[in-house]
Formats: C-alpha cells, sequence, structure tokens
C-alpha cells in the first residue's frame, strides 16, 4: 500500500503543474489545513532537485499569503471561522493562557510555529486575534516559513540521490513512523500543549 502511495507521490511530484498544487496546500495549511506542504515538496524535490530551491521559494510565498489568509481570519473572524478552528487543534481550554502568552512573546511564537511543525494556523490566527503588529507578523512569518522551506530543499538538493534511496529501501517503516508522528502532534497538542 506505501509502495503504490509513493510511487503515485513521486509521479504527482514530477508532473508539470505539481507546483500549483503544492501552492495551494501551503496555503491552505497556514490558515486552517491539517497536513503540512512537505507531504509534496519532500517528493517534489527528490524527483525534480535541480527544482529544490524553486519549490522551496513558492512553498514559502503561498505560506505566508495563507498566514495573512490566518491574520485576517483571527482579526475579523475569530469568534466564528477562527474560534472553530481553534477548537478543531485543542486550542478552545488554553486559548486566554495562549494570548497572554502571544502578547508577551509574539514574535518567537510566529518563528518557533512557522518554523516547527507545530500547527502555524493557530500563530496565524493569533496574531490577528491580538492585533499583533502587522508588518511584523509577515516579517517573522517569511524569516520562518523561508528557514523550514530552503532548509528542506537544500538538504534534499545537496543529498538527494542518498536520502531517496533511503526512502525507498525503508519505505513502509518511514511511512509508519510518519503516521505515527501525525498523530501523536496532534494528540499532544490536543491534550498536552
Amino acid at each position: 500500500m506505501f509502495r503504490k502511495l509513493y510511487d503515485w507521490t513521486m509521479r504527482q511530484a514530477a508532473r508539470p503543474k505539481a507546483h500549483r498544487a503544492m501552492a495551494v496546500v501551503s496555503f491552505m495549511e497556514s490558515s486552517f489545513f491539517p497536513i503540512p506542504p512537505d507531504v509534496m515538496l519532500i517528493p517534489m524535490c527528490l524527483a525534480n532537485r535541480d527544482q529544490a530551491w524553486r519549490y522551496a521559494l513558492i512553498c514559502t510565498i503561498a505560506s505566508v499569503i495563507g498566514g495573512i489568509a490566518g491574520y485576517a481570519i483571527g482579526y475579523f473572524l475569530i469568534e466564528t471561522v477562527g474560534q472553530a478552528i481553534i477548537d478543531f487543534y485543542g486550542y478552545a481550554e488554553k486559548w486566554s493562557a495562549f494570548e497572554a502568552a502571544y502578547d508577551k512573546y509574539g514574535i518567537a511564537v510566529v518563528l518557533l510555529m512557522g518554523f516547527s511543525p507545530l500547527p502555524y494556523k493557530v500563530a496565524t490566527i493569533a496574531s490577528g486575534a491580538t492585533h499583533f503588529a502587522f508588518a511584523v507578523f509577515v516579517i517573522s512569518s517569511v524569516i520562518s516559513r523561508g528557514a523550514r522551506f530552503f532548509l528542506v530543499a537544500g538538504l534534499l538538493w545537496k543529498f538527494g540521490p542518498p536520502i531517496r534511496d533511503f526512502i525507498e529501501r525503508r519505505l513502509v517503516v518511514l511511512m509508519w513512523i510518519f503516521v505515527i508522528v501525525l498523530i501523536g502532534s496532534f494528540v499532544v497538542i490536543k491534550y498536552l500543549v
């Protein structure tokens, strides 16, 4: 099953219009969507290493624009759409504490959540909800999202064939690890963070 999924993803990643789908996923992930763009960025970089930097740039731009949409959700729609997204990611009970921490450490929160696997969309919505300085939010987003996507692209550009060989030889184990980490992230976010 994983082999077929991997082969299908690699075929999709090699398609001429794959970058458009990746941009859409990057945009949506920054404001509401749970799946990170890395699931497309990684196979696209592996399938076409000479385009790795371009793919990282597309992810960064689309992600920052999606972050701006998340900011708008927090700024204008916190009581409706924003609250539904916050509830979905398990931050409802901790929202007031998160807002207080955000007021104090806003830049650090955007930088951390923009770079890490933590849900960046919560930071984008919180930025709007707390009326965090828009220009600082955008600059922090460009830095953190760019660092994340260019790091991934750079590693795949530099070590592409050995990484691809490693993934293909251990595909089933790596896919199970990915599934466990993805589910575990949601559990940690919901119950521990």
